[in-house]
């Protein structure tokens, strides 16, 4: 999510991006004849043993990224004329050889099969919201069939969604219809780019008609999909249109935007040898404070953190703490100019809280969550989805205990640093069952254990 840090990097990126882009600028015809050329190669592919790869571009219009249905994915980065490709964002060669016919031919070779691109029904569009114009891309299966069908819902990312999002073609390759959109500021949608949960609600609910249009009787039903930011976001929108028949939340929180903070300060502690009750006791009381300056934008929460730095900054722990921001602002006194520039420039909705919502919610909800979550750790969102379960809510929810953010799988350096590898087995068709038919079928998904989940 790292909502504090997209807000603080806005005060030098500027500066750091000249600098960089006078220094290691691509030639711009090479650059753009191999983005034009990768990017006729997106979609899905069916391959000779029926199994389906979806090809999407990567983090440079350039390059490209395959995707199985079990999970398994690599980066394609053309060198001489050939694709070599890397396991999952490790950047170390998986030996998964992938060639394309011409941009005419529709034609992989992945792995030593052969396999041909799968025609889908798309309809391109432009919806309003708020008075924005805002782009947008229903995909179906191809013919006549009813299908249901998830619009989704972004994360903190500021990308285009209808240029990124995997599901538009994996998805459909399995009999759900997605609906994707450039949220506001991003892509092909006028505005500016924010992080207002209620303004970003409104425009969800707007994608959400914009696709029922679309789709009219193919629709069997309809909900709302929403990953990492989009956890909170996808919910409130169903909150307020009666056309949101679901909602499936992936890797988001049931707790206030502060708490992802909090959660990972607490986490990033007991990495560094400091998990005792009195010392997360201490570092909850400063994650309290950052909070506070973080919610009024700089305006409170300076007496108090200026008090606890006095108490606690030559204890062992206090270099260690860390957190989605709280690290970043312990370093940083009343009145430092990249502080207030930060503040100020924020629009998220730091006091949000999920509950309310969750809790009046009439849609069946799916949460799917990464037990060993770096960014949003999801203990305390297990707990308060089993509780709201218990109480009689409809949800659901499946924990992939040894998934990151992403519900990603990884591998730890000698460093200590994260590489992910692979989507975990059974993610996709987990979502695929729950939407087709409401439940989950009697199989195994990989490793997914079903909430409520024993702590």
């Amino acid at each position: 999510m790292n909502l504090f840090r997209l807000c603080f990097a806005v005060a030098i990126a500027s500066a750091i991006a000249a600098v960089y882009a006078s220094t290691h600028a691509a030639p711009a015809p090479t650059k753009s004849s191999k983005a034009a050329d990768a990017r006729c190669h997106v979609g899905a592919y069916r391959l000779d043993d029926g199994r389906v790869v979806s090809v999407m571009p990567s983090d440079d219009p350039s390059k490209l990224r395959w995707r199985l249905l079990d999970g398994r994915t690599g980066k394609l980065v053309r060198e001489n004329g050939a694709w070599i490709s890397t396991r999952g964002w490790t950047g170390q060669p998986d030996g998964i050889r992938v060639a394309f016919g011409t941009c005419n031919q529709s034609r992989i070779r992945f792995d030593g099969l052969r396999g041909r691109k799968i025609g889908f029904d798309i309809a391109e569009t432009r919806f309003d919201s708020h008075g924005l114009s805002l782009r947008g891309r229903l995909v179906l299966p191809r013919g006549h069939d009813k299908v249901p069908v998830v619009v989704l819902v972004h994360g903190s990312e500021k990308v285009s969604g209808v240029d990124a999002y995997f599901q538009q073609n994996l998805f459909p390759s399995q009999g759900v219809g997605v609906f994707v959109y450039d949220k506001r500021g991003t892509g092909g949608s006028e505005g500016k780019f924010s992080k207002d949960f209620d303004l970003l609600s409104d425009d969800a609910v707007a994608a959400l008609a914009e696709a029922r249009r679309l789709g009219g009787t193919r629709i069997s039903r309809i909900g709302l999909h929403g990953s990492s930011q989009g956890g909170w976001v996808a919910p409130l929108a169903a909150s307020k249109t009666p056309l949101a028949q679901f909602v499936m939340v992936v890797f988001g929180l049931a707790d206030g935007v502060q708490s992802e903070d909090r959660d990972q300060v607490a986490a990033d502690l007991r990495a560094a040898g400091f998990g005792d009750a009195d010392t997360l006791a201490k570092a909850r009381r400063v994650s309290d404070a950052t909070g506070l300056l973080a919610a009024s934008k700089g305006q409170r929460g300076w007496d108090e953190l200026d008090a606890l730095r006095a108490q606690y900054q030559h204890e062992p722990w206090w270099q260690a703490l860390k957190g989605e921001y709280t690290g970043d602002v312990v370093q940083r006194r009343r009145g430092d100019d990249l502080m207030r520039i930060a503040m100020l420039d924020s629009d998220v909705s730091w006091t949000y809280d999920p509950m309310p919502v969750l809790r009046k919610l009439t849609q069946p909800q799916m949460w799917i969550l990464g037990g060993d979550d770096a960014e949003a750790p999801s203990q305390e969102t297990q707990l308060r989805l089993s509780r709201l379960a218990a109480e009689g809510r409809p949800i659901e929810g499946a924990v992939f205990p040894q998934a990151d953010h992403g519900i990603l799988e990884f591998e730890t350096d000698a460093s200590g640093e994260r590489l992910h590898t692979r989507m975990a087995e059974g993610y996709i068709p987990l979502q695929l069952d729950w939407i087709k038919h409401g439940k989950l079928g009697g199989e195994r998904y990989g490793r997914a254990v079903r909430l409520p989940v024993s702590h």
